[in-house]
């Protein structure tokens, strides 16, 4: 499935839901209101794709950290406590609790990552 023609609509209107990011094997990932949430999608980013260099460290000390810290994370499912554009963000939705899985549950992840591929 295509999500997104170039970056530009990445960024702005792709076609990224909770049936669209699925896992490596095409599975759909337990979003918000199911038994087990695991929407937060780790990004490091802001809304626009970039890093933030006056944010702070916001990838877990570039992916190596697995304690304290923290990194920004997007909503698969595009659902959040609320209507704001953070809350339906996919890359820039809120902060984590920390760096390692305990964290990343709480938070309402798993440690996963985005990845795609061009055509």
């Amino acid at each position: 499935m295509v999500v997104a023609a170039n970056v530009d609509e990445l960024h702005g209107a792709n076609k990224l839901s909770k049936q669209t990011a699925l896992t490596e094997k095409g599975e759909v990932i337990s979003g918000r209101g199911d038994p087990v949430n695991m929407h937060d999608i780790l990004t490091g980013s802001t809304p626009d794709g970039r890093s933030s260099p006056t944010a702070g460290d916001t990838t877990c000390s570039n992916w190596t950290e697995s304690g304290a810290g923290s990194a920004i994370v997007g909503h698969h499912d595009r659902t959040g406590l609320d209507e704001s554009a953070p809350a339906k963000s996919w890359n820039a939705s809120h902060a984590t609790r920390g760096c390692g899985m305990d964290a990343l549950k709480a938070t309402g992840g798993s440690g996963l990552l985005y990845c795609f591929a061009a055509n």
